[in-house]
């Protein structure tokens, strides 16, 4: 089945990402998300899904290369105001990786949870991707620790834009 047209998200076209709202786009936001976390990684078995995948509050994202899906992450509030934000499940499919679909997909994330009232936005990275959101104006918050089995890194990033300038995460 082809991808339909990308969706307009806040008030804008997203020639790489898209809000996953309709039962294409979330099946294959998941599809994603399993070709890296459980067939690739090996992270988790039989799939990633968690409790977050079924709460309303959770924004399911999906990244596209031309009309094909290529990523995917989500992102969901951490407290009853919507101030503190969580990112996670960052994947972009092996085949795309040289297309730098991941940068797209993390600034689609952090504009969103800004634009839903967030202040903070925070992640577990593996360590391996740390400099990758260092560079994207993340920063560490916090010790390394271990989440199924992988060493991950904390870190953060405030949604709010400082006077005189852009916000290190827009894009």
């Amino acid at each position: 089945m082809p991808m339909p047209d990308v969706a307009v998200t806040a008030g804008r076209r997203s020639p790489w990402c898209r809000v996953a709202d309709d039962a294409w786009s979330v099946e294959q936001h998941h599809r994603v998300r399993h070709e890296v976390f459980v067939e690739e990684q090996g992270l988790f078995h039989p799939d990633d899904l968690d409790p977050h995948d079924e709460d309303p509050s959770t924004i399911k994202v999906l990244g596209v290369h031309g009309r094909e899906p290529a990523g995917a992450v989500r992102l969901f509030p951490l407290d009853a105001d919507g101030l503190r934000w969580q990112g996670d499940r960052l994947a972009v499919l092996p085949a795309h990786r040289r297309h730098r679909g991941g940068a797209p997909l993390v600034r689609f994330a952090v504009q969103t949870a800004s634009e839903h009232g967030g202040r903070l936005m925070v992640a577990h990275i593996q360590v391996a991707n740390v400099g990758f959101f260092e560079r994207l104006g993340w920063r560490c918050d916090g010790p390394r620790e271990r989440y199924v089995g992988v060493e991950h890194q904390p870190m953060a990033i405030d949604l709010r834009p400082s006077v005189g300038r852009r916000p290190a995460a827009g894009g």
